[in-house]
């Protein structure tokens, strides 16, 4: 009797495949279909919401609109704080669209289990649970504070892996690998432990249990969208810093 009431469950479980992806087959290219249909999802969710909020703007915000308000208050205050006064204006709209995107992605993970949404192959999960979206956006940033330094220094920007001594030049190029990879791993690794063990114990349990564990989820989902942007705007802010200068004299 027992073995009957736990196989079908085990069986159901091991459905969920990670890495197994659903193609779409556009001549030699071979597309994730479910990370472009997640995607899709998290900006159709984000251009509702800002149109709906700016809709009517009021002197006096209310409802959706002073929620966008904070919003922008709070990531300009991240990237006021990371690139220094002088310099964070232009980066804003950078820094906003990488939180916005990470942190839908990851609360529509954290709030839905879409990995039991059947498709017809592989798995729907969040954007940021898939390891091409994280490095692509660590690529972006990447890019940014590359931009960044250059647009400011010119050709000094090189002076950088070189400060303070000669010798740091090997340890410099290294670390401008090891940047992008350490943010699109923690992001990612954190995103698809937290979508697998909700998946597992919605098969497993009623509904209702692991709602404390969704929670939690939801709280590190928006915790790893503020270490995302806030360490992509610190290396913007390092990209853009003269020698001797810190953070605190801008």
């Amino acid at each position: 009797m027992l073995d009957s009431l736990t196989i079908p469950h085990l069986s159901h479980l091991a459905e969920l495949e990670v890495g197994k992806h659903l193609y779409w087959h556009i001549g030699n290219l071979d597309l994730h279909g479910q990370v472009f249909l997640a995607s899709w999802i998290v900006i159709a969710i984000l251009l509702v919401v800002s149109i709906a909020g700016t809709r009517s703007v009021q002197m006096v915000p209310s409802g959706l609109q002073n929620l966008l308000e904070y919003a922008l208050e709070f990531i300009r205050g991240i990237a006021k704080d990371q690139i220094g006064e002088k310099d964070y204006r232009p980066w804003v709209p950078f820094v906003g669209t990488l939180f916005l995107f990470i942190f839908v992605s990851n609360w529509m993970g954290a709030l839905f289990p879409l990995k039991t949404i059947e498709l017809p192959a592989g798995e729907l999960a969040a954007p940021t649970n898939d390891i091409n979206t994280t490095i692509a956006l660590a690529l972006l940033t990447s890019l940014a504070y590359f931009y960044a330094g250059f647009s400011k220094k010119g050709l000094g920007y090189f002076g950088n892996y070189v400060h303070p001594v000669p010798f740091m030049l090997p340890f410099k190029i290294i670390e401008d690998f090891t940047k992008p990879l350490s943010l699109s791993f923690r992001l990612f690794g954190n995103i698809l432990a937290d979508e697998l063990v909700v998946a597992v114990l919605v098969f497993l349990v009623p509904l209702f249990v692991p709602l404390p564990l969704m929670a939690l989820g939801l709280f590190t989902s928006a915790i790893q969208a503020l270490i995302f942007a806030t360490l992509a705007a610190a290396y913007i802010g390092e990209a853009m810093e003269e020698h001797g200068e810190g953070h605190e004299e801008h």
